[in-house]
């Protein structure tokens, strides 16, 4: 029973948060001006209805697919706005300008796309050519970093490529590297994951004129391992115990063969006195 328990609670937790957070979807409404020219960047899953025009690589006659799983199949009202003409279907990261003037749109949402494809500094920049202000919204990052939101042995949602900081007016973006989902000293425990608020799994920028961005790039092994375990520490440390044994365990496994057993016999020796 346990075991089904948690599993609707997994599956509930990643149908929930892939929407727009709804208190923000309200705000929105209340703003926009009924002249106001709005733009969906990859709304396709769950388009924002009160949007002309959508930008996505997938078609008019699938859109909504949210609501194959459950989920919500649109948001931002009602009514659509948008038409078969003004949905744009294409790659937003083709490094060619969307077929919009500068400053077309007086409004640009960009909900829970960024985190997915391959090129979001270009997207970022085609954003703020062609609008004059908008809404991004991304996972937070100790959303993507906790396991057991998708799978088990798994950080956040499998689709995702990047780990994504918003600060001020910045947003940064960290590849998603793959070791994540390789030791629990790398993400955090499925319990933390579960007990994120809807607002602390998410989170959101609301730019005007422009806001700057980046991609936070770490080269090497040992630098990549120690920026996923200091967000740990930082965020939820592990027991202190945990982590001494698991690193004792890794230098062991370093050792040959038989230097390994006679260490890994003290070291069981060592656990089993306490």
């Amino acid at each position: 029973m346990r075991s089904r328990s948690v599993s609707r609670h997994r599956q509930s937790k990643s149908l929930v948060w892939c929407s727009m957070f709804e208190p923000n979807v309200q705000k929105l409404l209340k703003e926009l001006k009924p002249t106001d020219q709005v733009l969906d960047v990859g709304g396709w899953a769950c388009p924002f209805n009160r949007a002309q025009w959508i930008l996505d690589a997938q078609p008019f006659e699938s859109r909504g697919f949210y609501r194959t799983f459950g989920a919500r199949p649109s948001q931002g009202g009602d009514r659509e706005w948008f038409t078969k003409d003004t949905w744009i279907q294409r790659d937003m990261c083709d490094r060619a300008p969307w077929p919009f003037s500068d400053q077309q749109f007086d409004v640009v949402i960009c909900s829970h796309t960024l985190e997915d494809v391959r090129d979001p500094l270009w997207v970022c920049a085609e954003m703020i050519r062609v609008g004059k202000r908008g809404y991004i919204e991304v996972p937070s990052r100790a959303y993507e970093s906790s396991l057991g939101i998708e799978r088990p042995n798994q950080a956040g949602l499998s689709h995702h490529r990047w780990l994504i900081d918003i600060c001020g007016n910045e947003i940064s973006f960290l590849l998603k590297y793959h070791m994540i989902h390789s030791h629990w000293r790398f993400a955090l425990p499925p319990a933390y994951g579960r007990a994120l608020s809807r607002e602390s799994s998410v989170q959101w920028l609301w730019w005007e004129s422009g806001f700057t961005f980046r991609e936070v790039i770490i080269h090497g092994l040992n630098a990549q391992e120690r920026e996923l375990e200091e967000y740990v520490r930082r965020t939820y440390p592990y027991p202190l115990w945990m982590s001494r044994l698991s690193e004792l365990w890794r230098r062991c496994s370093a050792l040959p063969r038989r230097a390994a057993a006679r260490a890994l016999m003290g070291i069981r020796h060592t656990v089993d006195r306490s």
